[in-house]
């Protein structure tokens, strides 16, 4: 679904007019906004985000209440209506994969991604990090997204970016495709969109997110920030007030019940299902349903959890019903995936 979450198609299109271009120094190279921005507020959780990779947690099997009990989506993205779902147990990753597991994998193997071989990949316009001549057009109908040359998941703003800067982020500039072949590396599969929503809920049905129902609430009486999304005005000005003005670390907040994280914001999760509208509507028909694989047919693959992009003024997609799909060799800046054991 292109949008202002995440470019649509391959997202290679003519450019339009837009947005200032990235901020640059005086020596004219664009100023390292992406990565890493850490408020004294926001101290790194200890013994999280300095590790790097994942690790598998077990997830009981189960039935759960599926889509959207507050009525707050887009009718056009399919939340509802709400349906019963039955799972069966499965482990899953703590984490999406990040961008020091995928470099085992490209080492292992010599993978070419499809950001690689197209030659391009699209970057939020405030993180880009690439010479003038790199920076080729804007994406249409979402100028905030920068066609840049040479961007892909080794160079996630740029050519003058590396993902040894950010080892332990999410690995990003991933298309389903590219994912698949990884799952088919590390002996993995992707989830489906069930088992997403079931784990990413931690056992508590109903919820708007995966710590409440309210953004910053804690639990403990404290407002704080429980996921990396936008803070500001969009896409314009990000005051950063969780610390990040791009990617978090993949451990960086604090996991839900069941010990994932982030399945709220930071980057998009690639799910194995197609993505059809009106599929919820099926699957209540046919009253609880087992283990669904989501329909046969679709206008592209599915997202789940939203990103560093998302914010409630005009896309609140970081909930945990919220949905969003993309073609399979779609990739950008804001797209990730996390993996289940065969």
């Amino acid at each position: 679904m292109a949008g202002c979450c995440s470019p649509g198609g391959t997202a290679r299109e003519s450019s339009t007019p837009g947005l200032t271009p990235p901020q640059r120094a005086a020596d004219g190279h664009p100023t390292p906004l992406t990565g890493v921005v850490r408020s004294a507020q926001e101290p790194t959780p200890e013994g999280t985000s300095a590790q790097a990779g994942s690790h598998d947690v077990p997830i009981p099997a189960g039935t759960f209440t599926m889509g959207d009990p507050f009525n707050e989506g887009y009718a056009d993205d399919g939340e509802s209506p709400v349906h019963e779902v039955a799972v069966g147990a499965f482990l899953i990753s703590a984490t999406t994969v990040t961008n020091q597991e995928f470099a085992a994998f490209v080492d292992a193997t010599g993978y070419r991604t499809e950001s690689e071989s197209f030659g391009t990949s699209p970057v939020f316009h405030l993180a880009v990090q690439a010479e003038p001549k790199d920076i080729l057009n804007r994406v249409n109908n979402v100028p905030w997204w920068l066609n840049v040359r040479g961007a892909n998941w080794a160079h996630p703003a740029g050519p003058l970016s590396s993902w040894s800067e950010i080892p332990d982020h999410p690995v990003t500039h991933v298309s389903y495709n590219d994912a698949l072949a990884y799952c088919a590396w590390a002996g993995r599969r992707l989830p489906t969109e069930a088992e997403w929503e079931y784990a990413a809920r931690g056992g508590e049905d109903g919820l708007r997110y995966p710590w409440g129902n309210d953004l910053h609430n804690s639990g403990d009486g404290e407002s704080r920030h429980n996921c990396n999304i936008w803070q500001g005005e969009f896409p314009v000005r990000n005051d950063v007030e969780d610390g990040f003005l791009t990617t978090a670390p993949a451990r960086w907040f604090a996991p839900n019940s069941y010990g994932l994280y982030q399945t709220s914001g930071n980057v998009w999760e690639w799910c194995s299902d197609w993505f059809l509208p009106k599929y919820y509507a099926t699957c209540l028909a046919n009253g609880t349903v087992q283990d669904p694989q989501g329909p046969t047919v679709g206008r592209g693959r599915v997202m789940r959890g939203g990103s560093y992009l998302c914010h409630d003024s005009y896309c609140n997609r970081y909930r945990l019903a919220a949905r969003s799909s993309n073609t399979p060799d779609s990739a950008s800046a804001n797209l990730g995936f996390r993996t289940v054991a065969l």
